[in-house]
């Protein structure tokens, strides 16, 4: 047979994935001398050994060494992506947080504004040097992930390495697997963070109808959104009456959307959700359906 045939397992897949993208993180985070290292290693694990291009030992063992769950850090075809972008990123000049100043798109303010109003957060770094957003996921919604995170790195509002699962303890001692990114730090962020924080708890500001756009209302959607019958539940669980009161009264100013907000139940005492009438639903469906992935279209159907 011929070895250049071979073609990797699932899970061998999957591990050299998890590997390259934190090693790849880590080369680019650090000097230049580890990123030599990092290249010539990458070279000898992941061509020569799985292929044996250079010994006769990877020829003899290369099957053996994939029985065996060997961890190599490259495939064939990520060698010499990485490669490029390793040689390019010499010409990449760093700035430094204070430096980001802006003016921003309003794109990228709709896609925070509609994940600030789901599950986005804004973490001012220390010192007040800036700002950057997360963007947070469960695992079963990483084709979301992916999306929002070409998204945002197309426009370089982040690390183009796309985010990989990983494993959280949740309550009781469950696992979890969840799959997150930042924007880069900006000190021209700041603001957004003033505006949606009050002494670290998260709240709706009041000029919202400027940024509820319909990418940010798809956004905010595909977060937080959940089909209920025939209409549309938003969990907006962590924002007071207020300001579910406020963002009912821009849902209809803005896209004419009937809603309503409700209590979320018994248990939750002083949390509410807003209720997107039946009625509602194909108006919601013309303005949000072409920013909405078919992964989560579900939710509008």
């Amino acid at each position: 047979m011929n070895h250049w045939l071979i073609r990797p397992s699932v899970e061998y897949t999957i591990a050299t994935d998890w590997v390259t993208n934190r090693c790849l993180k880590w080369c680019f985070m650090y000097s230049r001398k580890n990123r030599k290292i990092f290249l010539f290693l990458t070279a000898f694990l992941g061509y020569v050994l799985p292929y044996g291009q250079m010994s006769l030992w990877g020829y003899q063992n290369s099957l053996r060494c994939l029985n065996k769950n060997f961890l190599y850090l490259y495939k064939l075809d990520k060698f010499f992506i990485y490669f490029i972008l390793l040689m390019m990123e010499n010409r990449i000049i760093r700035y430094k947080s204070w430096q980001r100043i802006g003016p921003h798109n309003h794109d990228i303010l709709s896609i925070i504004f509609g994940s600030l109003l789901g599950d986005g957060h804004a973490e001012k770094r220390s010192g007040g040097f800036g700002t950057r957003i997360t963007f947070y996921q469960e695992g079963s919604h990483i084709e979301y992930i992916l999306w929002l995170h070409n998204l945002i790195s197309s426009i370089g509002y982040c690390n183009y390495v796309p985010p990989i699962l990983s494993t959280r303890i949740g309550k009781g001692g469950k696992l979890r697997k969840i799959a997150r990114f930042r924007t880069w730090t900006y000190t021209s962020f700041n603001w957004i963070h003033d505006l949606w924080y009050d002494k670290g708890i998260k709240k709706v500001p009041s000029c919202i109808g400027k940024y509820l756009t319909p990418l940010a209302l798809a956004i905010w959607i595909m977060d937080d959104g959940t089909k209920v019958s025939k209409g549309l539940k938003l969990c907006t669980n962590s924002f007071t009456y207020d300001d579910c009161i406020l963002l009912t009264k821009v849902l209809y100013n803005n896209f004419s959307i009937k809603a309503s907000v409700q209590s979320a139940g018994d248990k939750m005492k002083n949390q509410y959700i807003i209720y997107i009438w039946k009625e509602s639903m194909d108006t919601l469906r013309s303005i949000t359906g072409d920013f909405i992935i078919p992964e989560m279209k579900y939710k509008i159907i």
